[in-house]
């Protein structure tokens, strides 16, 4: 199996900018498509973004379409989420998560068996 850990959230103003990274340990990342999720005050987890195994394929949330790009570097068994045009609406604690099993970029939690602890991320108004 693998572990997971995020880094790289914070607070920040409206429009601004972080990066988060996912750190893998365990097993070689590209055994994975990965995907980040994010669990807003109050709402449900919901999908952000999504990579294929070795970075060819992304899909994005309608909400985060445009603003944040996802990545990945096999090498350094890491995965980014690149988040720019920040707005409060995207504060959460976001998740970086690795399916074993799934054929593609996948927006479906179920498909992910592996979870890191999370990150925060908090935008102001």
């Amino acid at each position: 199996q693998v572990q997971l850990v995020e880094s790289g959230g914070g607070l920040v103003q409206a429009g601004g900018s972080f990066r988060l990274s996912c750190a893998a340990s365990g097993r070689i990342l590209s055994s994975y498509v990965m995907g980040w999720f994010r669990q807003g005050p109050g709402k449900e987890r919901e999908f952000a973004a999504t990579i294929s195994r070795r970075g060819l394929s992304t899909a994005y949330a309608d909400s985060v379409k445009g603003r944040f790009t996802i990545s990945r570097d096999n090498a350094k068994n890491t995965v980014y989420l690149q988040m720019n045009s920040l707005k409060p609406e995207d504060t959460g604690v976001y998740y970086c998560a690795a399916a074993p099993r799934a054929i593609g970029p996948s927006d479906r939690d179920y498909e992910y068996s592996y979870w890191g602890q999370g990150t925060q991320v908090t935008v102001s108004s």
